[in-house]
């Protein structure tokens, strides 16, 4: 809670310094206008890197984000109308509805003709795992698929890196209506003892340290505006596993399996929703 309450305080005070516009000072009397959006998405469950979050009912999911001369402010949670245990997440009211996660994101990205970089710090305030934090670097190329490679790095609690590269594009249909496309595919690599996998031979995590192709993903979906500043993001997304470490599992007695990853298996999972997004 310490650093949530540190990113808080500054998300406060950078938005109190930008306030609706500041002088450019580059040209006189030229305005650099704060530009966000705020967005809704609502999904049949929650999956994150691969992990099942929310694996029944539906889950809500809010965000706001700010931006301003290449520095970005977001907030993004997660509201899950059936809360349901899973080998990634404990739920301490399980089969209810619960408000389990509130992330804050600040970064930077400076662009170079096509080349866009950025990087940045994420701050996951999570109800069923402990709270932890990220920092990340990431490299995009403005062409076709828009290639991006991004690396993150828990420095809190479940300290490794996750490499993540992902390929995207929106190809028009009818007027302003767009068909859009992507995947990604990401490699996890454990440090702490936390990533210990499972022994067969202790029935415990005491095995080496995870590492490996983790999960990979494809979607798609429409955008279809609704006027200048709203439209309607329908989306479809495909999960599964890189690797048969990712999603090896060991029989147990009860509903929740063992996984070889201490943090749970990837699985094959189907991923439907809307967004509805305002941009201002």
């Amino acid at each position: 809670m310490k650093g949530f309450k540190i990113c808080m305080l500054v998300y406060l005070v950078l938005f109190a310094l930008c306030g609706p516009s500041i002088s450019d000072s580059g040209e006189k009397g030229k305005e650099t206008q704060v530009s966000g959006s705020a967005s809704l998405g609502t999904y049949n469950r929650y999956i994150f890197r691969g992990y099942e979050i929310g694996r029944s009912g539906l889950v809500i999911q809010p965000s706001v984000n700010l931006s301003l001369s290449g520095f970005s402010l977001s907030i993004w949670g997660n509201l899950d109308t059936n809360q349901r245990n899973t080998k990634t997440a404990t739920f301490a009211n399980e089969f209810k509805k619960g408000w389990n996660e509130t992330d804050l994101i600040m970064s930077y990205t400076y662009e170079i003709k096509k080349l866009s970089l950025s990087g940045g710090y994420i701050y996951y305030g999570t109800r069923y795992a402990d709270e932890t934090e990220e920092l990340y670097l990431s490299a995009s190329y403005g062409t076709l698929f828009n290639p991006t490679i991004t690396i993150y790095r828990d420095i809190t609690n479940y300290k490794g890196t996750y490499m993540n590269f992902n390929l995207s594009h929106s190809f028009p249909i009818y007027k302003d209506i767009t068909i859009d496309v992507g995947g990604s595919a990401g490699y996890f690599i454990g440090e702490s003892d936390y990533w210990r996998t499972y022994d067969s031979t202790t029935a415990t995590y005491t095995g080496k340290k995870y590492r490996g192709f983790h999960d990979g993903m494809v979607k798609a979906g429409f955008t279809i505006p609704i006027n200048k500043n709203i439209s309607i993001q329908p989306t479809i997304q495909y999960w599964f596993p890189l690797s048969s470490d990712a999603e090896r599992e060991y029989p147990t007695v009860g509903d929740i399996k063992d996984s070889y990853n201490p943090n749970g298996p990837v699985k094959y999972n189907l991923v439907y929703g809307v967004g509805f997004v305002y941009k201002f």
